[in-house]
C-alpha cells in the first residue's frame, strides 16, 4: 500500500488538489494526470508498468528486493500486489509468511519488540496497530496485527507494517549500516606491516 508521495511531490499535489475539488463540490470525481486513475477516495492496484507476467514493475521490484535483502534464492516464492492509496506519506504492507517450523506468536512479538528500527504497535483491544497516519514522521517502522495464518495454521503468520518511506528508506538504511560499520571497526583503514 503505497502513499501518493511514492510518485513525488506531484503525486501529493494531485491527491491534495483532487480531494479539495471533490469536497468543495467542484467535481464529482477528481482529475488525474500523475496516476492512472483518480486517487482521492479511491485505491489503485497499479504502480509502474505492467509486465508480461501480469505483475507490475513495482511488484517485481518488491519481489526481487525481498529475496536480495533476505538472502533468498531467485526461485524462492514471493508475491505481492502494489496498491496506491490516498495518503500523503508512509507505505504499508500486509505480510503473510509460511514457515518450516511451528510459529510462536509470543516469541515473534518479543523479537519484534526488541528489534532496532521497529516499533511494535499491536494491541487490538485498544485498537492500536500500524497505520500510515501514525507512522508518518517516525524513523521506526510500525509492526502489528501479529497472528497465526488461517491457511498455514501453526506454520504461518501474518502481520501488518507501516513506515514513513521518506525517513526509513534506502538513504537512512545506508547511513545506519555505515554507522554500525564505523562502530564495529569495519571502516578503519587496515595497516599492513
Amino acid at each position: 500500500y503505497q502513499a501518493s508521495s511514492g510518485a513525488g511531490q506531484p503525486g501529493m499535489d494531485e491527491l491534495k488538489e483532487g480531494t479539495r475539488a471533490v469536497l468543495m463540490g467542484e467535481r464529482d470525481v477528481a482529475e488525474n494526470k500523475i496516476f492512472a486513475h483518480p486517487l482521492p477516495f479511491n485505491v489503485i492496484p497499479h504502480i509502474d508498468k505492467f509486465q508480461d507476467n501480469g505483475y507490475t514493475k513495482e511488484e517485481m521490484k518488491v519481489t526481487w528486493e525481498t529475496r536480495k535483502i533476505c538472502d533468498l534464492p531467485d526461485d524462492f516464492p514471493v508475491s505481492c500486489t502494489a496498491v496506491r492509496i490516498p495518503t500523503y506519506r508512509a507505505h504499508s504492507e500486509a505480510i503473510v509468511i509460511e514457515t518450516e517450523k511451528p510459529v510462536d506468536i509470543a516469541a515473534a512479538r518479543k523479537a519484534l519488540d526488541e528489534a532496532v528500527g521497529i516499533k511494535l504497535v499491536d494491541d487490538t483491544e485498544k485498537e492500536l496497530y500500524p497505520m500510515p497516519l501514525t507512522a508518518t514522521g517516525q524513523y521506526d517502522v510500525e509492526v502489528g496485527r501479529l497472528r497465526k495464518n488461517l491457511c498455514f495454521g501453526d506454520y504461518g503468520m501474518e502481520l501488518f507494517v507501516s513506515g514513513d518511506q521518506l525517513l526509513r528508506g534506502a538513504a537512512l538504511n545506508a547511513v545506519l549500516v555505515a554507522e554500525a560499520m564505523d562502530k564495529n571497526g569495519a571502516l578503519k583503514a587496515k595497516v599492513e606491516a
